[in-house]
């Protein structure tokens, strides 16, 4: 029989929920179906003003350790949270703004490669409408959640295109399968914030919900800190769980958010 999801009861899950956001935290949260939910096109989604102002306050009782970690590019996370520009991951820890300036891979030697695949892809997917093609620059994202059946046929071209990227791999994720640079991930984003100020010397706490933030949760945990799953996944390795963005929003005290 399977297992029931605790989507079907949005404030049950599996594991204990997180304490209360404490001052001596360094909190990392990711976005897409954490913070907010996911919609079938990335490009589309939006961020509640109610969300970025109570970032900004936790941020401030943080003294400014408060972090995203996301799969999307800083430049895009900068838009859906502005006027808020907080210390961000993107690309899976492949850019790092810690201090003011964003850094990461200047350049990748698939990356000449990588356009002539996400040419492909339009062509190879186009008998999928729904199915969206995601340049990210350096990465490339292939979403199917507006067409279930064609995940077979994603991953069947995402696999093909991986033997044409030397020095990429293919990084999973809630209805989508991307492929990016190898060398970096959610965990060596979080471990890279931790040995700066203001994020040194405070107990780490990431929130997230797909298997890319599966790294994430091994680094909080090795480090003492907490990790919070959003949803209804089984197998993680975070301590703790909240069953959707609601509860992550209401957990972080986003005004108008119900517990």
């Amino acid at each position: 029989m399977p297992m029931q999801s605790t989507l079907d009861n949005p404030r049950q899950h599996p594991r204990p929920p997180p304490p209360p956001v404490a001052r001596d935290w360094a909190l990392f949260l990711d976005v897409d179906g954490c913070l907010v939910e996911f919609t079938d096109d990335p490009a589309a989604t939006t961020v509640p003003e109610a969300l970025v102002s109570r970032l900004l306050e936790l941020s401030d009782m943080l003294d400014g350790a408060l972090a995203l970690v996301s799969g999307r590019r800083i430049a895009a996370l900068d838009r859906m949270f502005a006027p808020a520009r907080f210390p961000a991951a993107g690309l899976h820890g492949l850019e790092l703004r810690i201090g003011g300036d964003t850094v990461g891979p200047r350049g990748h030697a698939g990356a000449e490669a990588l356009r002539a695949v996400a040419a492909e892809a339009g062509r190879a997917l186009s008998g999928f409408p729904g199915v969206l093609v995601e340049d990210k620059g350096l990465a490339l994202a292939l979403h199917w959640r507006a067409r279930p059946d064609a995940e077979p046929h994603v991953r069947a071209f995402a696999g093909r295109a991986l033997a044409r990227l030397p020095g990429y791999c293919l990084q999973p994720g809630n209805c989508v399968v991307e492929l990016r640079p190898e060398g970096a991930d959610k965990g060596s984003a979080i471990a890279a914030f931790m040995e700066h100020a203001p994020f040194r010397g405070r107990r780490p706490v990431f929130a997230g919900d797909d298997l890319t933030d599966e790294h994430g949760f091994g680094q909080v945990a090795a480090m003492g800190g907490i990790g919070v799953l959003v949803g209804g996944r089984g197998d993680s390795a975070a301590s703790h769980g909240l069953a959707d963005p609601a509860a992550v929003r209401a957990w972080l005290g986003v005004e108008g958010e119900g517990r």
